[in-house]
């Protein structure tokens, strides 16, 4: 059966259709057994295939002919400095990553928030209060058991390890609200967290760990089995869920990238307090 798009294109292409013959349309769509409307003429299918041209291109959204999760990384990478990333375009705030002068408490104090964050989205995904949250238990990102050692091995050493301060605490109730009534946006920090965490995060553990822990690995920066292949096997569920969403949604998700760069930058300017 043909479509009204396919009649209207053959009706271009064919000289035999012309205004002065309108019996010839309605001979030829009886010989071809097409499906048209009852009361579709020769000028009607005229104006079908003038409406059909006039359409406007559908907008292209950069990133997404390779799936959601690249337009979720164009947005992010835009929120950069230029010195973090060449499609950077925020003016870079205090020191570069170079002249950081960390501290253990103040080092502790990130561990601890991350750690709150972490056990807070962990169990959100358990938790699934909308369907697409299961897709993503047990992805092999999890960082909560990772960072609950960390916290031990610091104890061990004499360091007390100090209670959760308010850029964790405020994030952590943030992602809860988030998570029982907004999927997109939830999602969105739920992206940018991992993500960040095992590109920009892993060198900033590289630097601080340098500086004050005589280049110690934490398990923190760590990850069972290969971490590339993790990472793509979230970005493809990513994007699976992601198809199901309108264009609207789509957009809603990538606004809230600024809002998860406040929170993470918050809980990441501890090291230096």
């Amino acid at each position: 059966m043909a479509s009204i798009s396919s009649i209207s294109r053959t009706l271009f292409n064919d000289r035999r259709f012309s205004i002065r013959n309108p019996n010839s349309f309605n001979s030829w769509v009886l010989r071809k057994n097409l499906s048209v409307p009852r009361k579709m003429t020769f000028k009607t299918a005229t104006v079908v295939v003038s409406a059909t041209t006039a359409e406007m291109p559908k907008k292209r959204y950069p990133g997404e002919a390779k799936g959601f999760v690249e337009e979720m990384r164009f947005v992010a990478m835009k929120l950069h400095t230029k010195d973090q990333a060449k499609e950077g375009e925020k003016e870079p705030q205090g020191k570069p990553l170079a002249k950081w002068e960390p501290s253990i408490d103040g080092y502790l104090r990130f561990l601890v928030d991350s750690k709150l964050v972490y056990d807070t989205l962990e169990a959100i995904v358990q938790k699934a209060a909308f369907l697409s949250y299961a897709e993503f238990k047990n992805t092999g990102l999890e960082r909560s058991e990772k960072l609950a050692k960390d916290l031990e091995w610091f104890k061990e050493q004499g360091h007390s390890i100090p209670e959760p301060s308010s850029p964790g605490i405020e994030y952590a109730r943030y992602l809860e609200e988030l998570s029982e009534k907004d999927p997109q946006a939830f999602l969105c920090h739920f992206y940018n967290i991992y993500f960040a965490h095992s590109a920009g995060g892993r060198m900033i553990g590289k630097k601080v760990a340098e500086r004050i822990l005589n280049n110690k690995e934490l398990e923190f920066y760590k990850w069972d089995g290969d971490l590339s292949q993790l990472l793509q096997n979230v970005r493809e569920k990513l994007n699976r869920v992601a198809e199901s969403w309108t264009r609207e949604e789509k957009n809603h998700c990538l606004e809230e990238t600024e809002k998860s760069f406040k929170h993470s930058g918050e809980i990441l300017r501890l090291i230096l307090s």
